[in-house]
């Protein structure tokens, strides 16, 4: 079991590089954007990326996550998949929906509250559309495990991205504008990277049987991935709603920090998706899920528990000339950064759960589990945001993807039980919450200085001293780990010859 799971782990290293990457270039834009934008401009472009980030599940229709699950289908799967259908389903709907936009931009723009920012709409119209028509390309590297090309391509888009930004906002002033119409020159430079991998493969020829097939399987994520996004940025206009553009901008920024989080989430589901689809005949394949889980949990704890403690000397990091990662005026939000980061824990325990309806094709089970987060999310917002403002936005993404786990544990147990190591995951969660119960007591995040950094280390470093103490490792883990020691410290006595 190990040997399969450090395949996983390897895949997930690879990919983790364009994630990380990627997950950066937002870190590197807070200090451009919170040093160039005001909080409210902010909060207008986070409104902006709101609306993208949920129309893009429209755009992408289910056909990329479809292509994936019908891509593996055996023996020789590269050879026989089909591209074209997928491909020209998603390119089709994405010039349809954006010439829409375009169209409309002006009343448009009045009726979701950024009147006035027309040329901004319309360039994010375009980039939904490149953005979409990439989707089959990148899960094609995906299934034929071309990870090294994947990352170059993204990291690319990341520097053209950085670097427009960097001209566009800093240099030339345009402000808003800049920020979109940097997004939109570096989604036109993905797809042309993309260009000669879609030559190669797109033909001609649409499958009307399979195409059927791929939406019977696509369509039912719609509602799930709506629910899903919904989950991800409805706080925005209604914290825009009760608290204004600044509010927005304050709460974007912070929330920005979470990105650490979410760069292990995203590491792990670009390689989590291939590995259980390819495994789907293992008999062992239960046991691999249950391990996963476990596993996964010990890393995003450690994760989250280690950004915590140091938020507050990451943010004081000197860039830009000496100044902070993050301008001052928006330190007074950190403390909405640790608690989004345990809902976007709690959304990658929910991706691990998702494995066992996907090979159940129960889709429509995951869409239940989605759209009950969501309307968990959008009730907690509406209770909240008022007396919390920005924490109470920070709580509803826990309460949504704690929905979202517990809905689809109980589900699962209907289309394809799966025995989780709930022991052992109860163990993780009280040791974890245990070391961040006394991080808070002692304010240890406060600290500055040797003192603080050595006590703030003492924490983290007591997460798998407890884990080992405790009892947590089996013996084959135990022995595996003793085994890796003992391969990479140096020989008693530290002689040469």
């Amino acid at each position: 079991m190990l040997k399969d799971l450090k395949g996983l782990f390897k895949e997930t290293a690879v990919y983790g590089l364009s994630t990380v990457a990627g997950r950066l270039l937002n870190i590197l834009l807070l200090p451009l954007y919170t040093h160039c934008l005001t909080t409210a401009d902010y909060g207008i472009v986070a409104t902006l990326f709101a609306y993208i980030a949920f129309l893009n599940v429209l755009y992408a229709h289910g056909m990329d996550l479809a292509f994936i699950r019908f891509g593996i289908p055996g023996k020789g799967a590269e050879e026989t998949r089909d591209f074209s259908t997928p491909f020209w389903s998603i390119a089709a709907t994405s010039l349809a929906f954006s010439a829409l936009i375009h169209a409309t931009a002006g009343p448009l723009s009045g009726a979701i509250g950024l009147a006035g920012w027309e040329r901004s709409v319309r360039w994010a119209a375009w980039i939904l559309a490149l953005d979409a028509v990439t989707l089959v390309p990148f899960a094609e590297l995906r299934l034929s495990h071309r990870a090294f090309t994947f990352v170059g391509i993204k990291v690319a888009n990341i520097a053209v991205n950085l670097a427009l930004n960097v001209v566009f906002v800093a240099r030339l002033g345009m402000g808003i504008d800049g920020v979109f119409a940097a997004t939109l020159a570096a989604s036109a430079a993905t797809a042309l990277m993309l260009a000669p991998a879609i030559a190669s493969k797109l033909k001609a020829a649409f499958d009307r049987r399979l195409h059927r097939q791929l939406v019977a399987f696509g369509l039912p994520l719609i509602p799930a991935g709506l629910a899903a996004m919904t989950i991800q940025v409805a706080d925005r206009p209604m914290l825009k709603a009760f608290a204004g553009d600044a509010a927005v901008g304050l709460y974007q920024a912070n929330h920005k920090l979470a990105i650490f989080m979410m760069m292990a989430i995203n590491m792990f589901e670009m390689a989590w998706r291939p590995f259980y689809v390819e495994r789907q005949h293992d008999p062992r394949l239960k046991d691999l899920l249950a391990r996963t889980l476990t596993y996964f949990a010990v890393f995003t704890s450690a994760v989250g528990l280690g950004v915590s403690l140091f938020l507050r000397d990451i943010v004081a990091l000197p860039v830009l000339h000496g100044r902070p990662l993050i301008h001052p005026d928006y330190w007074i939000g950190l403390k909405v950064a640790p608690v989004v980061m345990l809902g976007y824990l709690l959304n990658g325990i929910y991706y691990n759960l998702n494995a066992p309806l996907t090979l159940a094709k129960r889709t429509d089970y995951i869409a239940y589990a989605t759209v009950a987060g969501a309307l968990a999310n959008i009730l907690a917002n509406r209770l909240l945001i008022p007396p919390w403002g920005m924490m109470g936005a920070a709580a509803a993404v826990v309460v949504a993807y704690g929905t979202m786990c517990a809905s689809l544990l109980y589900l699962n147990r209907r289309a394809y039980p799966v025995d989780y190591e709930y022991g052992r995951l109860l163990h993780v969660a009280l040791l974890a919450a245990g070391l961040a119960g006394v991080a808070v007591l002692l304010r240890v995040d406060l600290r500055g200085g040797w003192s603080g950094l050595a006590a703030k280390s003492a924490l983290l470093a007591a997460l798998p001293a407890g884990l080992w103490l405790t009892g947590f490792l089996n013996e084959e883990e135990r022995g595996s780990l003793s085994a890796l020691m003992k391969r990479h410290m140096p020989p008693r006595g530290g002689g040469s010859d």
